[in-house]
């Protein structure tokens, strides 16, 4: 009854779902996908793992993808012969997957529909499926099970928010839990909740968090990558990442604000939805701050002059940008979004700042703080004085920027964690082949 009721929601959902991604596709100047989205695949598409033993990773958005980098790497050293494919939800999150090396396929995930999934797997036929963080899809996993296929549920959590919504509807969960192979989670809360949400306590390990691990750019010439970007060597450089509508607006003022009291800074500032940039470079506009975005910058011959803004309306030179930074900023955290990931600038050396609202990643910005990596800062006025005082001070950031690499290398390992437990499914199904 239960999987009646769902499929009659998911097929009435139809007439939400469509429209919703056509728009999407208008106001992002991407394709909608739909075929894939419904299970079909090209047959060029397909050829690129015929014939190949199959690991389907899928990550849904930018930041999973990201955090699956480590992994995929890991995979791709110890089964060499294996096809990888990976899949997304967003597109932004397609566009970050199709430049990891490595990946022989990327695929839009299919709604969760049984003829499409049906559809998908029958035709990719994975050896074994890797769902990154918590995407939980009933008859995905359900159509895995039936054809035999393992599932796992790697770097998992549950945030605060929706640790109760999961909890109260303990009765659907439940038999979608079951039916998982092994569930990897990221700390022993995450590891409570989701037993309480009515995983198998037998299947739950704690694997800790693939951040920690994150794969960060090859050290690259600086003084080229600079010229790349068209800022001078003795420029200071304040990044403001991934940053949300009702923050781009302090950001904006802060970075005023240190101008207005003789630093000489330039600033990169990275909405985290690209499609955003018209609207951020208006406010630039009625800020009185010079812009260049990201796209038109190979037209530009002069370098960049303190007081002026590089607009980022790209995917994927995020931590290219970071590394060239002095500072960073982490957006969707001055407003209540729950944060983004920390780490990244952290990893590469660089001071990092956010907001108060970290709910989604509570442990890595109480390490971040711990190690002394980064600062916390409560509003706009703390940003604007925390900026101001960094800038001021190289040696400090240059010591925050260690702490960073400290804390990772403190906190790594996940990735061998999560391989201890894939290889005893590739392992023993390639022994099963062999027998």
């Amino acid at each position: 009854m239960i999987n009646f009721l769902y499929n009659l929601l998911a097929l009435i959902s139809i007439i939400f779902v469509i429209p919703y991604h056509l728009y999407r596709s208008v106001t992002r100047g991407r394709p909608a996908a739909f075929a894939q989205r419904f299970g079909l695949i090209s047959a060029s598409e397909l050829e690129k793992i015929a014939g190949s033993d199959v690991i389907w990773v899928h990550a849904v958005s930018v930041g999973e993808t990201i955090a699956a980098v480590p992994l995929i790497k890991a995979l791709r050293r110890r089964y060499p012969s294996k096809k990888i494919v990976i899949s997304n939800v967003t597109e932004t999150g397609r566009e970050v997957a199709r430049k990891i090396a490595g990946i022989d396929l990327c695929l839009y995930f299919p709604f969760d529909y049984p003829f499409a999934v049906k559809r998908v797997l029958r035709k990719v036929r994975p050896s074994l499926v890797l769902i990154m963080e918590t995407e939980l899809w009933p008859n995905f996993i359900r159509a895995a099970g039936r054809l035999a296929i393992p599932v796992l549920l790697v770097n998992g959590r549950i945030s605060d928010r929706s640790f109760h919504r999961y909890l109260r509807l303990r009765w659907f969960f439940r038999p979608v839990l079951e039916g998982l192979s092994t569930l990897c989670m990221q700390s022993a809360e995450d590891a409570e909740r989701i037993t309480a949400i009515g995983a198998p306590s037998g299947k739950v390990l704690i694997a800790r968090n693939l951040k920690y691990d994150i794969a960060v750019p090859a050290q690259t010439d600086r003084e080229a990558m600079r010229d790349r970007y068209r800022v001078p060597a003795d420029i200071p450089i304040f990044t403001a990442g991934s940053t949300h509508s009702g923050e781009d607006e302090a950001v904006i003022e802060a970075f005023r604000a240190v101008l207005a009291a003789g630093r000489k800074t330039v600033m990169v500032l990275a909405p985290r939805h690209p499609e955003r940039a018209a609207q951020v470079a208006e406010l630039l506009g009625r800020a009185g701050l010079p812009c260049t975005r990201r796209t038109a910058l190979d037209s530009r011959r002069e370098p960049f002059a303190p007081g002026e803004v590089l607009l980022l309306d790209t995917v994927g030179e995020l931590l290219d940008v970071y590394a060239l930074s002095d500072l960073v900023f982490v957006g969707g955290s001055l407003v209540p979004n729950g944060g983004h990931n920390v780490l990244e600038p952290a990893a590469l050396r660089v001071p990092v700042l956010f907001g108060p609202h970290m709910e989604n990643f509570r442990e890595i910005a109480a390490l971040v703080i711990q190690f002394g990596a980064g600062v916390q800062v409560a509003d706009c006025a703390e940003l604007t004085a925390m900026l101001g005082s960094l800038l001021d001070d190289s040696a400090k950031r240059l010591a925050m920027g260690e702490n960073g690499a400290r804390l990772l290398a403190e906190n790594g390992g996940s990735t061998e964690r999560h391989m201890a437990v894939i290889e005893r499914f590739l392992d023993d199904e390639e022994r099963g082949s062999r027998s």
